[in-house]
C-alpha cells in the first residue's frame, strides 16, 4: 500500500562541506588569559580568578556582536575599559569608608594592569612621528586640518597607523594636542 519513500542525496557528499575547522580568529593575549584562567583555578587565586573570568565573558559577549575582538590592541581597550571602571570603584569605595571592597579593587587594577602590559603598542613618540607627517601631508594637499580628517588618514587602508599596534583613543588624543598646539 504505502511505500515507504527513501531519501536520496543528489549532491555527492564530497562536495558538500557540513562544518567548519575555521573559527573567529582570537587575539594571541586571549590564549594568555586562558591559560591563566586555568592555573588561577589550580592555585584557587580567587582575585585573578574574578578578572580573568569577566574579561573572557566579555570577550565572548563581544564576539556575538557587530564589533567583535579580533585584535590584542581590541583587548587591550577593553582592559584599560576595566581597570578604569574599577579605579572608580576603588575611589567610591575609599570615600565610602570600606576598605574591605577598595582591597579588592585595587587588586583588580594590578591584574587588569599586569596583562594590560602583555600588549606591545608604538611608543608615543612614534605615534607624534606619524602624526606631523600625515599633518604636513593634509597641509601640502590644501585640505582642512580637523581631528576627524587626521584621524581617517591615519588609519585608512593603507593609512600610516592601518594595522598597526596603535590605540585609536590614544592617537585621537595626540592628534588632538598636536592640532591645538
Amino acid at each position: 500500500m504505502l511505500q515507504s519513500m527513501r531519501l536520496s542525496l543528489r549532491v555527492p557528499l564530497r562536495s558538500v562541506r557540513w562544518n567548519s575547522t575555521a573559527g573567529p580568529t582570537l587575539p594571541p593575549l586571549m590564549t594568555t588569559l586562558r591559560n591563566d584562567l586555568k592555573t588561577a583555578m589550580r592555585a584557587k587565586d580567587t582575585h585573578r580568578l574574578n578578572v580573568l573570568r569577566a574579561l573572557i565573558s566579555e570577550t565572548n559577549n563581544a564576539a556575538k556582536t557587530a564589533s567583535p575582538i579580533q585584535t590584542d590592541i581590541q583587548l587591550l581597550s577593553l582592559i584599560r575599559k576595566r581597570a578604569s571602571a574599577a579605579k572608580e570603584a576603588a575611589e567610591e569605595f575609599a570615600k565610602a569608608d570600606r576598605a574591605d571592597l577598595k582591597e579588592k579593587e585595587d587588586a583588580q587594577i594590578a591584574i587588569l594592569q599586569e596583562y594590560a602590559g602583555h600588549v606591545k603598542t608604538l611608543s608615543t613618540e612614534e605615534v607624534e612621528a606619524v602624526i606631523a607627517r600625515e599633518i604636513d601631508a593634509i597641509k601640502e594637499a590644501g585640505k582642512k586640518l580637523e581631528i576627524g580628517q587626521v584621524l581617517k588618514s591615519l588609519f585608512a587602508t593603507g593609512g600610516a597607523l592601518d594595522g598597526k599596534p596603535a590605540d585609536r583613543k590614544e592617537v585621537a588624543g595626540l592628534v588632538k594636542q598636536a592640532l591645538s598646539s
